[in-house]
Formats: structure tokens, sequence, C-alpha cells
């Protein structure tokens, strides 16, 4: 199923130089690689704020269970 949306002149231009540089086949492929591209820096921003402070757990790390 097929969908015509209006956009400006302009944002064609901008999205067919995109194309180009992406190397894709078409302009929904664009769209989808600029909006997957979008969400994983939202996900890196929202969800990777101790990303590279913290380490793995160790053996030391875990509280005794026994007592």
């Amino acid at each position: 199923m097929s969908t015509t949306i209006r956009v400006s002149k302009w944002l064609v231009e901008v999205l067919e130089e995109e194309k180009k540089l992406m190397g894709a086949r078409s302009l929904e492929e664009v769209i989808i690689n600029l909006l997957k591209e979008k969400r994983k820096k939202l996900a890196d921003r929202f969800f990777g704020v101790d990303k590279g402070k913290i380490s793995g757990f160790t053996e030391e790390d875990r509280l005794d269970s026994r007592v």
C-alpha cells in the first residue's frame, strides 16, 4: 500500500541529496534510515547515561544470601 504526502520542493531536494550520500535506493529508504538514526540517538541519550562509567559485577559485589 502506498500513500502520497505533500512536501516542499526544498525538502525533496534535500532528501534526494541524502539519498545519494546514503546510497539509498528510494526516498522511503532515506526516511526510514533517518528515523532509525534518530531513535538510536534518543535511546543512547536516555539509556546510556552511565555508559563507560560502570563496570560489570564481580563476585565481591555479590551479597551473601546465606546470612
